[in-house]
């Protein structure tokens, strides 16, 4: 497994270091937790698997649930869709959005927050995220498959509210109608629906709206996403979020 496993190069680390931690001295190196994180992103193994080249794994687990409770995982993956837009020379935030949802099997384990897709015939959970035309991710809300995905879409907006200054659209498609289009006009977006010709078979590429498409192809490269082995559904995010970071951090 180690000769599998990329570890950060000194640039990468560089790059994370801005938006964590790191200013006072720990016993742990966090860069040593951070690469711990993504071993288990990337090949799927359980936490007490992890390998001893490692930091003990309850302690990188201490990490991984404290930087979500207390917001440096937002720090770090908003951190970094700004510095990877701004490479492109973009502006800060988007101004052309796009949400969708994908359906995923929840391992047998799971209990909570779990329901069945009636159209997609998942037993599981449903991802919801919010893409810009990157294809970054800048929210994610996870709930049982069987939610609609309109009343639970607006959880999108309620966590981009404050941080999209500039976005004028959304792209959607028509399992969006109702709750969420309503919502995105209160707070001054416009929401709309963009879906393939009725008369076209298969799968049919919309201008935009694909990049959310290939937002969760990119989830293939991250095993812990293979299917939703969390407990909980904050778990099931972070790891969403994760993934984006590591998407833009390979770039360094």
């Amino acid at each position: 497994m180690r000769e599998k496993f990329e570890k950060l190069t000194d640039s990468q680390w560089e790059v994370m270091a801005d938006f964590l931690p790191v200013q006072r001295k720990r016993k742990l190196d966090l860069r040593e937790v951070v690469d711990a994180i993504r071993w288990v992103s990337e090949v799927g193994g359980q936490w007490r698997n992890l390998p001893d080249f490692f930091p003990a794994w309850d302690a990188v687990y201490y990490y991984f649930r404290r930087w979500i409770h207390n917001g440096t995982l937002e720090v770090l993956n908003i951190g970094l869709n700004v510095l990877w837009r701004n490479t492109l020379g973009k502006e800060d935030t988007p101004s052309l959005s796009c949400a969708d949802s994908q359906s995923v099997k929840a391992a047998p384990f799971v209990k909570n927050d779990k329901g069945v897709d009636g159209n997609k015939k998942v037993n599981g959970r449903k991802r919801q995220v919010l893409v810009d035309t990157l294809g970054l991710v800048w929210a994610v809300f996870v709930h049982a498959a069987n939610g609609n995905d309109s009343v639970f879409g607006c959880k999108l907006l309620e966590r981009v509210n404050g941080i999209f200054e500039r976005v004028e659209k959304v792209l959607v498609d028509k399992g969006y109608d109702g709750q969420f289009m309503d919502m995105a006009r209160a707070m001054g977006i416009e929401a709309e629906i963009s879906s393939k010709p009725p008369t076209e078979r298969g799968f049919v590429p919309v201008k935009w709206r694909w990049v959310s498409e290939r937002t969760f192809g990119w989830f293939n490269f991250f095993r812990r996403l293979s299917k939703d082995y969390e407990k909980t559904v904050e778990s099931s995010e972070a790891w969403i979020v994760w993934a984006n970071c590591q998407m833009i951090i390979s770039k360094y």
